[in-house]
């Protein structure tokens, strides 16, 4: 009988609110597993009724095919340790490495039928809590099946310094601390609507942003948040252009297209205009485009620019999103970008420099805004102006160069940045950890360190805790419901734990004065499925609500 490849999650992959890079790429990761559809089943873990309901409509619409045939099953989070038990998982990835993998791995190795190995996707690396945030993956029960999977070259550095500086500061061993493994692979893109424009797609394009088509400038882009803060300092690109006019450069020649999310009530967009009105640039800003207005904007442009200088960027999808279109990138060489663009042949990197060591805004970071941490990191980090100004002038004097690196940038981009490739290659990894050897009988009882006993911790502020001894039998409100007479109230939330025909037959049981241990082994004769903690809930539960009492 062929076993069934069952990918799991606790993630719903997609998400409301602002257009976040990272948001963007859960949905198309989430999306391109669908279309190239490789598992027998996908089965989500989600906690909160409106997120499951948002995520079964969101499969409803875009994958009825997948709905109709039952492929993807939707659960509450509460069911993991019951449905991991009862089948085995060819893996479970995560739609980011920070929050859930460490503790997912102590539920596996402690209810799993097999050691599925456990994937998350890097993002932003930089908030000031990640730190303890890595520390939960450095304990025993870590396997080499566990990995994190970073998104660029630089990304996997990061993540490597966070476990080398976590170690060296708690004085972790690597035999006694393991950590997991780190491969790097990267996000995707959707090309379908991303493909270079025609003459007359460009001319509507143009048209439909109400920028004239006839005025010969040449259109150089930035999409990305609108926020100095959080992904980029759009102000030395201004220095630049102010450089180029005062070198002779005529101011006609050129537009600057600014594209993005924009907070409300945030002034800075209108202080690049006034910036750029002072200086004699033609700048458009177009905040929080839709999707038709985003293809609009690729497709006018002549030139795409992105001088991240943010810790918060890791990546960089708008690049490729440039790529896809035809467009040349001028990039700053910082962060995933490196990856991305092959300097002189798809685009241009500009020499970045920035700081080796924040010994006072480290020990800041904690008490502050992460926007006001990333604003002093990203203000210490400088994209050299006299470089990016001769890589603009270049691209706006050559057209033909713009076009050979637009055609080079689209290759590259459909060669190795598809969602399709990308999926492949996550396939292959969780194909090669399932074959790493791992002791499941060692991991079932270690327990994670940063999880909180709450049995133990909490036993004391009862007068008493259930022991084997304790002496309990059935109440007069016991023997009604065990009679039919009355029935036990149970609350939401709980159906999946407490079983009515136990609770009524516990009360059958305890009639006479009956041991706890005694109790507990009646129950699971009734219940052979119930551990002994499962059953001891019922006894406690039973107790709560006057179906039990205890003599002695």
């Amino acid at each position: 009988m062929k076993t069934q490849r069952i990918w799991g999650t606790l993630d719903p992959f997609c998400e409301a609110g602002p257009i976040l890079g990272r948001k963007v790429a859960n949905i198309g990761f989430i999306s391109g597993l669908f279309n190239l559809d490789p598992f027998d089943e996908y089965h989500f873990f989600i906690s909160g009724a409106n997120i499951r309901e948002g995520l079964a409509n969101f499969v409803k619409n875009n994958f009825p095919d997948l709905a109709e045939r039952g492929k993807v099953k939707i659960m509450d989070r509460r069911e993991l340790p019951a449905a991991i038990s009862s089948q085995e998982y060819f893996c479970f990835h995560q739609s980011d490495c920070i929050l859930y993998p460490p503790h997912l791995a102590r539920v596996r190795n402690k209810f799993a039928k097999n050691i599925f190995p456990i994937t998350g996707t890097t993002h932003s690396l930089s908030y000031n809590n990640y730190g303890s945030s890595f520390l939960n993956y450095i304990w025993k029960g870590t396997t080499l099946r566990d990995c994190i999977v970073a998104t660029s070259t630089p990304g996997t550095e990061v993540v490597e310094k966070y476990f080398r500086h976590l170690r060296e500061g708690f004085e972790l061993d690597a035999e006694n601390f393991p950590v997991p493994q780190i491969r790097k692979i990267p996000l995707g893109i959707n090309p379908d609507p991303l493909t270079p424009p025609d003459e007359q797609q460009k001319i509507q394009s143009l048209v439909n942003l109400d920028i004239n088509p006839a005025d010969g400038r040449v259109n150089i882009l930035v999409f990305g948040r609108i926020a100095h803060y959080s992904k980029m300092d759009i102000l030395p690109l201004l220095r630049a252009m102010q450089r180029l006019f005062a070198a002779g450069m005529e101011r006609s020649s050129v537009r600057v297209i600014l594209a993005g999310w924009s907070d409300d009530g945030d002034d800075f967009p209108d202080t690049l205009a006034e910036l750029a009105k002072n200086m004699g640039l033609e700048l458009s800003i177009f905040t929080r485009p839709s999707d038709a207005r985003k293809i609009d904007l690729y497709r006018a442009a002549d030139i795409f620019v992105s001088i991240s200088d943010n810790p918060q960027e890791t990546f960089g999808l708008t690049v490729l999103e440039a790529g896809a279109t035809g467009l040349p990138v001028i990039a700053s060489e910082y962060d995933g970008y490196r990856d991305l663009i092959i300097d002189g042949k798809t685009g241009l990197l500009i020499e970045t420099i920035g700081a080796e060591a924040t010994p006072e805004l480290d020990v800041m970071a904690p008490l502050i805004f992460d926007n006001q941490y990333h604003l002093l990191m990203s203000q210490q980090t400088a994209v050299l102006t006299p470089r990016l100004a001769s890589a603009l002038k270049m691209l706006i004097n050559n057209p033909e160069i713009r076009i050979a690196m637009g055609k080079a940038g689209t290759a590259r981009v459909h060669k190795n940045f598809i969602w399709k490739e990308v999926i492949l290659q996550h396939i292959k990894l969780w194909e090669e950890l399932n074959t790493i050897p791992v002791d499941i009988g060692k991991l079932r009882d270690i327990r994670h360190p940063a999880q909180v006993r709450f049995g133990e911790t909490f036993s004391h502020y009862t007068t008493s805790s259930l022991h084997e001894e304790t002496i309990l039998v059935t109440s007069i409100t016991g023997l009604a419901i065990y009679q039919g007479k009355e029935f036990p109230l149970i609350y939401s939330g709980l159906e999946r734990i407490l079983k009515k025909e136990i609770i009524r037959k516990t009360a059958f049981f305890a009639r006479k004065p009956i041991s706890s241990a005694t109790l507990t082994v009646k129950i699971k004769s009734l219940a052979p499925e119930l551990s002994d903690r499962e059953a001891q809930f019922h006894i406690l539960w039973c107790i709560k609500h006057d179906i039990l009492e205890k003599t002695c």
